[in-house]
């Protein structure tokens, strides 16, 4: 087996990625990592408008990064962005599973529409993303790389999130499922498990608590308190602490990996 470099290793050019999700947040710094490192980067996101920003942003940067409107709970909408990403680059290399939603809501106040809606985007649409992903990569007689964005709620609960639990946790198990059935074919499955991150969402999110649970301001911003306090490395993490590590498992440095979830939540879960 032939050395390689750190250079080579981390080196993605001639490679395709999509990133649902990928206008914000988590997923916007793993497009920035990820076409930094040389790959040709597709957003597949609902927001328009954050969408073609996005994308303006990081092509004025001189990076290989396009925009599709995507809503990952469609399937056609899936089809569509996987067949333009490869009609426009010739295949694709690299899935990252990044969208997802997390509105805060009591289980007793739970509703059909939001636990179906929850559930569609973030597990239903994951593994159709990552279907119809495989078996582009497979056609093509190539390996690939599927990367899942789960999350520690997947191991411990925060509280009125249960149906966002319960897709994450299917995220988890889901992720070996495939790595299991899918590493005959060189396609490798991970997942990344993040904390508390400081994203435009969860900004949003904690908006969402305070209207669902009918707590105060500063009931929540107690809660927030309290997390943080839990957390051996004393602060929450930044979206590029995530991207980071999924450039790790996209890259040549990860090609023995598969399976796994990789915890990165400053310690959160020790305590």
């Amino acid at each position: 087996m032939a050395f390689k470099t750190i250079t080579q290793l981390f080196d993605l050019q001639n490679k395709t990625a999509i990133v649902s999700g990928g206008s914000m947040g988590i997923g916007r710094s793993i497009v920035d990592r990820l076409s930094e490192a040389g790959a040709a980067v597709v957003i597949a996101d609902i927001d328009i408008e954050r969408g073609e920003q996005t994308k303006k942003e990081f092509t004025e940067k001189g990076r290989k990064v396009e925009f599709i409107a995507t809503d990952v709970s469609n399937l056609e909408d899936i089809d569509k962005a996987i067949n333009r990403s490869i009609e426009k680059y010739g295949i694709l290399d690299i899935l990252v599973n990044n969208a997802g939603i997390f509105p805060f809501m009591p289980a007793m106040n739970m509703t059909e529409p939001v636990w179906k809606r929850v559930l569609d985007i973030n597990l239903k649409g994951t593994f159709f993303f990552s279907q119809k992903a495989a078996q582009k990569m497979i056609e093509k007689g190539k390996n690939g790389k599927i990367i899942n964005i789960a999350s520690i709620d997947a191991f411990h609960p925060t509280g009125n999130l249960a149906h966002y639990d319960a897709s994450k946790g299917g995220v988890v198990m889901m992720t070996r499922s495939l790595a299991l059935e899918w590493g005959k074919y060189g396609i490798l499955v991970n997942a990344i498990a993040p904390g508390g991150i400081q994203t435009p969402g969860a900004t949003q999110s904690s908006a969402e608590m305070i209207k669902a649970s009918g707590m105060k301001p500063e009931q929540v911003a107690d809660m927030g308190k309290a997390f943080t306090a839990r957390i051996p490395l004393g602060r929450q993490g930044e979206p590029d602490e995530i991207a980071t590590v999924a450039l790790f498992l996209a890259s040549e440095a990860a090609k023995y990996i598969t399976g796994e979830t990789i915890i990165v939540d400053g310690g959160y879960l020790l305590s």
